[in-house]
């Protein structure tokens, strides 16, 4: 089925659910109901559903479309629609937010049903009896997202055009559950979340934080390797820099600020970006043409006040560390520094994995609303069209994105979606011609005049926590060698070969090679179920035999059961593995 009539049979189905919703529940009061990329939802309020009621409003929904009810539209004034809706106070709310003048339009379902609706509807409905639909889940929402509203009870149902197509949605969900980082990164025990520290303030536990040390480690050296200078820049600033470069007034609501300024002589607030503080070590002293480009890189910790309401594992976070780097270049230089970062991203995303799973996104501003920007119209066209001109130069495959801009230029966008079909920025790069005047940042060119120079604001990796929760939905939880917190489980087959079990722990772990040591008195079986179930790559396996032939055993993730192996060829064999950071999932 077309996306497009897919899409009007799953709105279409929205106003079956909210009819059966207020038949079962005469006191419910309508919100909104729009579709979605595996089905619709529907808010309510003035109602709590449970689990059990999922059964019954299904029920209903299935009586109604036997029905072959029609769906019929109406055209009201705002007056008459005022009156009509007069006892759904969050259509009135929608009602008076739409222009004076404007015809408003709802659709009746039957005689006893009417929704406020744009359209349009199938014709009635028989049109969805083939429909194979299933209430997903029942949560709380926001109304229109902000957590200042009233929290309203939303069902998710999936709807597909047949109950096939329901039934293979309905399986990949399930293979979904199996990796969403959010439950299996707290069974591998890599993070946890404690309710009296906050939300989007996760802890990261020794595995978890051992993968991150690996991803920085690895990163800052490549980044060193590509000519980029480190910095180490503070957490936090007075409000005077980020007035400088226009963050204080678009983007304080986005910031935590320690202080008010109507007490305090000084107001401090911790940094949500990294690029006010780089580009002092641009102003430490005089530049000429010659000096450029600089590429500054930092591994930075921001904070961001998202709402309560985003967070979401390790996805969506209040404090986070990332691969940030600002590049300050000449105009001429531009593109090919460009190209650079790009070149460097999709590097760190095929090196870890992830390159296939990317789109990209021309994030631009949205010139009626100006008051989300600085700088004036003729600037952001001129930075528009040197993106759009590199990014065609380069054969980059975008969709373009209005209003998603950052204030001060537009950007690339490199997109992954979780398992939950949900997309998020993994990796930004962005062109700005705009915050280098604001800092009176200059160079010396040629001729001896004095010019403002580009910047280009980029991430390399992104940041680390939401590259973390994509690996493990990547890799369900068994990462590549390189990248395993555990890269082997020394186990002893008896007590009698304890001895010899820590002898080769020693041996692996004065290489560097991260090993777990089990000489525990139990039996082997149960050593090696455990092993398995924290999806370690490795199981070296010693007991009467190897211990005799100076030998191992090995189990590997991939079936595989070798015997007599001398330990030096398995040393070799996996820091080959790591050296040249194998896929090896």
């Amino acid at each position: 089925m077309e996306k497009e009539k897919l899409e009007m049979c799953r709105h279409s189905l929205s106003h079956v659910l909210a009819k059966a919703v207020k038949k079962l529940y005469p006191e419910a009061k309508l919100a909104i109901g729009p579709a979605i990329d595996d089905g619709f939802y529907y808010d309510f309020d003035n109602v709590v559903f449970s689990e059990d009621d999922k059964a019954r409003i299904e029920k209903e929904m299935s009586a109604i479309l036997n029905k072959n009810q029609p769906f019929e539209r109406k055209e009201f004034s705002r007056k008459e629609a005022l009156e009509v809706f007069k006892d759904e106070p969050y259509k009135l709310e929608l009602i008076e937010e739409l222009p004076e003048g404007e015809i408003i339009s709802a659709y009746t379902l039957g005689d006893d049903f009417i929704d406020l609706c744009r359209g349009p509807h199938v014709e009635n409905t028989s049109k969805l009896q083939n429909f194979g639909y299933k209430i997903s889940r029942i949560s709380g929402a926001y109304w229109k997202g902000s957590e200042k509203n009233k929290m309203l009870q939303r069902i998710y149902v999936y709807a597909f055009a047949d109950k096939k197509a329901l039934s293979e949605h309905i399986q990949k969900m399930e293979e979904a559950k199996k990796r969403d980082h959010n439950k299996l990164g707290r069974e591998l025990e890599l993070f946890t979340t404690v309710d009296y520290i906050g939300q989007g303030l996760p802890i990261l536990l020794p595995k978890g934080a051992r993968i991150i040390q690996l991803l920085q480690r690895f990163v800052e050296d490549e980044e060193q390797r590509r000519g980029w200078l480190l910095t180490k820049t503070p957490f936090m600033a007075k409000s005077d820099l980020y007035k400088i470069s226009g963050h204080w007034d678009h983007y304080k609501d986005g910031m935590f600020v320690l202080g008010d300024e109507k007490k305090d002589k000084e107001v401090f607030a911790l940094r949500p970006m990294t690029c006010p503080f780089q580009y002092q070590a641009y102003l430490n002293k005089a530049r000429s043409y010659k000096d450029l480009p600089l590429r500054y890189n930092e591994t930075s910790t921001l904070f961001r006040n998202e709402s309560s309401g985003e967070m979401h594992g390790l996805i969506r976070v209040r404090q986070f560390t990332i691969s940030e780097g600002h590049l300050i270049c000449r105009p001429d230089q531009l593109e090919e520094e460009f190209k650079k970062c790009l070149e460097l991203a999709i590097f760190m995303l095929k090196t870890v994995g992830l390159y296939e799973d990317a789109s990209y996104r021309f994030s631009q501003w949205d010139p009626n609303d100006r008051e989300k920007y600085i700088g004036t119209p003729e600037q952001w066209a001129e930075a528009q069209e040197s993106m759009r001109k590199i990014l065609e130069d380069l054969n980059v495959p975008y969709v373009v994105g209005i209003g998603e801009a950052a204030f001060y230029g537009p950007k690339l966008d490199i997109q992954i979606k979780n398992v939950w079909g949900k997309e998020d920025t993994l990796i930004t790069i962005q062109i700005d011609q705009m915050l280098a005047e604001k800092f009176g940042m200059e160079y010396t060119d040629s001729d001896g005049s004095k010019k403002t120079p580009c910047i280009i604001h980029r991430t390399s990796i992104g940041c680390y926590e939401r590259t973390l929760a994509y690996l493990i939905e990547k890799y369900a939880g068994a990462f590549p060698t390189w990248l395993a917190p555990v890269q082997v489980k020394v186990l002893s087959l008896t007590e009698r070969n304890a001895d010899y079990a820590s002898e080769i722990y020693e041996k692996l772990n004065a290489l560097g090679i991260r090993a777990e040591l089990d000489n525990r008195n139990e039996k082997i079986g149960y050593k090696i179920r455990e092993a398995l179930s924290m999806k370690i790559p490795y199981e070296i396996i010693v007991g009467d035999e190897e211990e005799r032939a100076k030998t191992i055993s090995l189990r590997g993730r991939k079936n595989e059961n070798v015997s007599g192996l001398k330990l030096e060829e398995f040393i070799e064999r996996i820091e080959k593995e790591v050296r040249e950071k194998t896929l090896n999932v």
